[in-house]
């Protein structure tokens, strides 16, 4: 889903002088001296797409004490027995449910509202706040690193926002540029270039490619761009709806959005496939020269460094197409669907209700309404069936992976660490009446982990943590697992803590996490507790911030009347599905106030950055209330309602 919505809100690319950053330098020179030893372990950090934690039976043995969803069936055998070696951290927040902020702050181990990345940004390195991912300090520590597969960061080389970005990553092999480019891969939209009737080069629209078995390719546009669809656009979308039996979204947000059908490609041939694929053709040519599934030269790791592999699958992101042998074991499982209703719609301030709109379940076509339908139940039961099946089929190829890792550090006697971070956000199934994330609520933002190391006393195996830890922690437990003294002041800007520090008492005891986010329905902040979860609007419009406007009037959702926040405020202790809002009454009112100064104060006068990333170096840093964020709810006793 995240792919349209990039579309809409990036901006084209400038030639804008790069600026080299000098800190990298001196945090070369800190890092090397900050080595802990000469043995480092390899490790591997997979990350999947839009992925529920409910699809995986041990997260829902630790949760619910019993393997399946609170909704129906799911299947994960590999990834049973990765947690078996490991600590599961069955409370990881995202801290923006969108793909490129959220995996923009996993790769900087800060929060977007301290990255000035709310959403699909080209975000850059030419700005002086701004920090190394976590593969630039690797490579300072000795490491050779690499990332394959969807990377959906948006931090970018600079000028013009390539997407190879190197000096970022190490290797890059990406899932559209290199696989997709070179016909691996299924069903997939791309932006079309080309010249137009004047001979002008330009963005044509977005097309809909299908990959065939037999290596043919059919394309045609769903939207050109100053142009209507041809009946050749027409035509070529309907065959492959009825081809696939896709089963698209009806909401005004994506209409084309494809939430279940068969892959065109049986497993073992599919895009995630082949991301996996090249990632096991690269560790077996370990000091040799080898080519690529479509010819390009490479070379494998060097078995005399240390090894950091960010492994990122697309599934189960949009388009949902599990192959053929999947869906159709899970086309026989029921699912409960979940309940949503008028009462709890019309409790949602604004922002909220427009995501309703824009991102609600399937079913809510006009004839379904004119019919006074909520939804379809057929087509509901097939996107929830196709779901949890194209999860069981990422499972299948997560245990492909991880083997192969384990095999590499076996034959060269090396440790390693495994983390696997269960969605780089959530995916609702129709809490809340949507099939989408963006949102604030549970589905979107709570996430599950797995952390898996060689040395069995820093996660000890079969073991489960229910603690609060947050995406942000994901790059400080890297680093710190590599050989960085993140506790050095250089590394001050890490806004996460090392989940073996986390896990063995050593870091912060949170009692709430953070999260912002600028897509779809605007600014939003959120926070959530043990008990209650809380969300507000931040800035007064749905404006991108520009050179002019940077941090203007930030204090503005501090100050505003309280309906123009646009606060929601669900008491879990009574309402763990939150559906019901209770920000406006009577009885919460203290309550939502007090969480409005809490989180506002620290996303907004906290270290929040707004920066113009069109510009070589323009941003604003606001510290009206520096040190709000310390991590402790302290609530008055009198303003918490009795339950």
């Amino acid at each position: 889903m995240c792919y349209y919505w990039e579309v809409l809100y990036r901006s084209e690319p400038r030639d804008i002088p790069m600026k080299l950053i000098a800190s990298f330098a001196l945090a070369t020179l800190l890092a090397h001296a900050s080595l802990i030893g000469s043995s480092k372990p390899n490790i591997l950090w997979i990350i999947t797409d839009d992925q529920r934690p409910d699809s995986v039976s041990v997260y829902n043995r630790a949760v619910y004490g019993t393997d399946e969803s609170p909704l129906g069936y799911v299947e994960s055998p590999n990834i049973d027995k990765l947690a078996e070696e490991g600590v599961l951290f069955t409370s990881a927040y995202c801290n923006s449910p969108a793909c490129g902020p959220s995996r923009g702050s996993m790769h900087s181990g800060r929060y977007p509202f301290r990255n000035g990345h709310y959403a699909f940004e080209t975000t850059h390195q030419a700005a002086d706040f701004v920090t190394p991912t976590t593969h630039q300090t690797m490579q300072t520590q000795g490491y050779q690193t690499a990332i394959m597969g969807k990377t959906g960061a948006y931090i970018y080389n600079y000028p013009g926002y390539t997407f190879d970005a190197e000096g970022i990553y190490g290797l890059r092999l990406h899932f559209k540029h290199d696989l997709q480019k070179n016909g691996i891969g299924d069903l997939y939209t791309s932006v079309q270039w080309g010249a137009d009737s004047k001979g002008v080069h330009r963005n044509l629209g977005i097309t809909e490619n299908v990959l065939y078995q037999d290596g043919t390719k059919r394309t045609y546009f769903l939207k050109r761009k100053g142009d209507p669809l041809t009946n050749a656009d027409r035509a070529g979308k309907e065959q492959s709806n009825q081809e696939f039996e896709l089963l698209r979204s009806y909401t005004r947000g994506n209409p084309d959005l494809i939430l279940g059908g068969v892959n065109p490609k049986p497993a073992g041939e599919t895009v995630d496939a082949g991301i996996v694929r090249e990632f096991k053709n690269y560790l077996s040519h370990a000091n040799k020269r080898y080519e690529t599934s479509w010819g390009k030269a490479m070379t494998g790791p060097n078995t005399n460094k240390p090894l950091y592999i960010n492994l990122g699958f697309h599934l189960p992101h949009t388009p949902v197409l599990p192959p053929k042998s999947y869906r159709d074991r899970f086309a026989q499982k029921a699912y409960k669907v979940p309940e949503f209703d008028a009462a709890e719609l019309a409790k949602l301030p604004p922002q909220l209700a427009h995501l309703y709109e824009t991102m609600k379940i399937l079913g809510t076509s006009p004839e379904d309404e004119s019919a006074g339908r909520a939804y379809n139940a057929e087509e509901v039961q097939t996107a929830i069936q196709d779901y949890y099946a194209f999860c069981a089929y990422g499972d299948e190829l997560i245990g492909e992976a991880v083997d192969a890792f384990k095999t590499y550090c076996k034959e060269n006697d090396q440790d390693y660490l495994i983390i696997y971070t269960i969605g780089d956000h959530g995916w609702h199934l129709g809490e809340q009446g949507i099939e989408a994330k963006f949102g604030p609520w549970r589905e979107s933002v709570k996430n599950a982990a797995l952390v898996v190391s060689s040395d069995k006393s820093k996660f000890p195996p079969g073991t489960v943590y229910d603690g609060l830890v947050e995406f942000v922690d994901f790059a400080p437990t890297i680093l710190a697992a590599g050989g960085t003294n993140i506790e050095h002041e250089r590394f001050d800007y890490l806004d996460g803590f090392d989940l073996e520090q986390v896990f063995h008492g050593g870091a912060v005891d949170r009692d709430y996490i953070v999260g912002e986010m600028n897509l779809v329905i605007g600014p939003r902040a959120y926070l959530r507790s043990k008990d209650f979860a809380f969300s507000m609007r931040t800035r007064p419009n749905n404006a991108f911030p520009t050179k002019d406007n940077l941090n203007k009037d930030i204090k503005w959702a501090l100050e505003c009347p309280p309906e123009k926040a646009e606060m929601a405020l669900y008491d879990l202790r009574n309402d763990p599905l939150e559906r019901n809002n209770v920000a406006a009454t009577a009885e919460y009112a203290e309550l939502a106030e007090w969480f409005r100064q809490k989180l506002g104060n620290i996303v907004l006068g906290d270290g929040r950055v707004e920066c113009d990333w069109m510009e070589r170096n323009a941003y604003s840093v606001s510290n009206f209330a520096e040190g709000a964020h310390d991590h402790k709810l302290v609530i008055p006793g009198e303003i918490i309602p009795q339950i």
